[in-house]
């Protein structure tokens, strides 16, 4: 048997085809990693630039000129990349909640000195109001000692983030309140207000209100609504007026919104007949079918509703039948129903009334913490 020497098979380089020799090969595979390289540091620089430009924007402090390699190296160690981090998460922490489960609330309603969040705070974060040109600063993140509508933003270190289409609404503490008015505006007295025991927490006197003005009352306090929707309808030429609104009731109304158009029906404008009542108004002033003593309107947490996408000041033809009758405030009424089974927190009254005394149907709805359910 004949020895036969075993040559190893030679594989053929994948650039081989192209008619590239071995020295041609490892030329090119260098050049082409070079390149690689020279891209992502052209892109870190780029990054790193637009770090810095907003980092001037934000602190209003220019920057050093550094080299690209001390750049790239430093900016993974930079405290205030981290800070601004650290600042989206805690705006998502500290804030969204204050958005309510529709995501739609634009104010958050505050007595001075009460906690800006409910979730607590970090001591790491301060917070500056500003209203107008002036700012005040609050290291606590509590409500500042003046009432007003604030824009809110927080900091960390030289960090500095605005909260977006979320205001704070300082409130006039009902201790100003005098003989049943503020200033020249007549409130009237609640309930169990000069003494007793409410039959339950949601009948308490208010402990504060917000003061509107001219200037402030398009204030927008969630997606469709503004404060000047809720105002009680007397005194027109009293300036500031008082308000009282719950929050849950402008989430509910939103969520209802948001219902409607799932149901395939249009919503583009919702009319509120009648939020805020003062007790002095509740009692004697315009149509007073189905008030009650204790009606919630007197504490901030109901709305008469309609849908009005003309803003004709009429409800509706909801469900395209020709006709505005209770068929349509039943179609806004089903969806308060299916908003309360899916957030049992906003559960409270319905009521369905009908066209009358020169207005058409509508709806009320309120967040008093118990079922109830009546029609007119």
């Amino acid at each position: 048997m004949n020895d036969v020497a075993l040559i190893p098979e030679y594989k053929q380089k994948r650039w081989s085809s192209a008619g590239l020799t071995p020295l041609q090969e490892q030329i090119f595979n260098w050049t082409a990693a070079l390149l690689i390289v020279a891209m992502i540091a052209g892109w870190t620089v780029s990054i790193i630039d637009s770090y810095q430009t907003a980092a001037v924007a934000v602190t209003g402090e220019p920057l050093a000129r550094k080299s690209p390699s001390t750049r790239v190296a430093s900016a993974l160690l930079d405290p205030r990349a981290r800070s601004t981090v650290f600042l989206d998460e805690a705006a998502l922490k500290y804030f969204d909640p204050l958005r309510g489960y529709s995501g739609k609330l634009k104010a958050a309603f505050r007595l001075p000195g009460d906690p800006l969040s409910e979730v607590g705070t970090d001591p790491q974060l301060r917070a500056e109001f500003r209203e107008g040109g002036t700012a005040i600063p609050s290291p606590e993140l509590t409500a500042p000692s003046r009432p007003g509508i604030y824009n809110i933003h927080i900091q960390l270190n030289q960090a500095r983030k605005a909260i977006d289409d979320l205001s704070l609404v300082n409130l006039v503490p009902s201790s100003e309140k005098r003989q049943g008015r503020i200033g020249s505006y007549m409130l009237g007295s609640w309930p169990w207000e000069e003494g007793g025991t409410p039959r339950s927490q949601a009948y308490a006197p208010p402990r504060g209100f917000i003061k509107v003005t001219p200037e402030n009352r398009d204030t927008y306090v969630s997606e469709h609504f503004q404060l000047k929707d809720f105002l009680t309808k007397d005194q027109p030429n009293v300036w500031p007026k008082y308000l009282l609104l719950e929050p849950k009731t402008l989430d509910k109304l939103e969520l209802i919104i948001q219902d409607l158009k799932e149901q395939g029906y249009d919503v583009r404008h919702v009319t509120i007949m009648s939020g805020f009542r003062t007790p002095r108004y509740n009692h004697s002033g315009g149509n007073t079918e189905g008030r009650a003593n204790l009606s919630r309107h007197m504490y901030g947490d109901a709305a008469d509703f309609f849908v009005d996408n003309d803003q004709d000041g009429w409800t509706d033809d909801i469900n395209g039948d020709g006709k505005v009758d209770l068929k349509d405030a039943e179609i806004m009424a089903a969806a308060a129903e299916r908003v309360e089974r899916k957030y049992p927190a906003l559960v409270g009254g319905i009521g369905i009334y009908k066209a009358c005394c020169g207005h058409g149907p509508f709806v009320h709805v309120d967040v008093r913490g118990i079922r109830a359910r009546w029609r007119y």
